[in-house]
């Protein structure tokens, strides 16, 4: 199992939870982004700059993934793509998308962006506290002590 960063919008805060645990498990993860990214000098982190654009680093994630593996984003239509190719993905806040939960998301997701598009003012996304990042903490152990059992 690899796990991979959608990090243009990942949290500072996040990614240091996923640097640690990466070392800790010995686990490769790559961060894909269109914009310079610097990372340790750890053999187990590494960093892929795409082109600038509307989904070149989901495009590049998707292409990258192999079954299996993790994705870290909060991008629902990403993580509706990567379930479909057999790969898990955890929201920066914790959430697990799954085959049961990801189609509700979308349509949620598609709905504010009808409100938004309308002109109706649905303000953005609470601020990331320390619940959130305990939770996606929490998740993403669970994720890698499962991977290790299954080895």
């Amino acid at each position: 199992m690899k796990i991979w960063i959608d990090a243009d919008a990942c949290p500072i805060v996040i990614k240091d939870i996923l640097f640690k645990a990466a070392e800790r498990t010995q686990t490769e993860l790559t961060l894909v982004a269109n914009q310079s990214i610097r990372v340790s000098g750890s053999r187990y982190i590494n960093a892929i700059q795409v082109k600038a654009g509307f989904d070149v680093a989901d495009d590049e994630i998707v292409k990258l993934l192999q079954e299996g593996d993790l994705v870290i984003t909060s991008d629902i239509p990403l993580a509706d793509e990567v379930i479909e190719k057999g790969g898990q993905a955890l929201s920066p806040r914790g959430e697990l998308y799954t085959s049961s939960n990801i189609k509700s998301r979308l349509n949620m997701r598609d709905f504010m962006d009808t409100m938004r598009a309308s002109g109706e003012h649905t303000g953005g996304p609470a601020p990331l506290n320390q619940n959130d990042r305990q939770q996606f903490a929490n998740h993403l152990d669970r994720i890698l002590q499962k991977h290790k059992v299954s080895e």
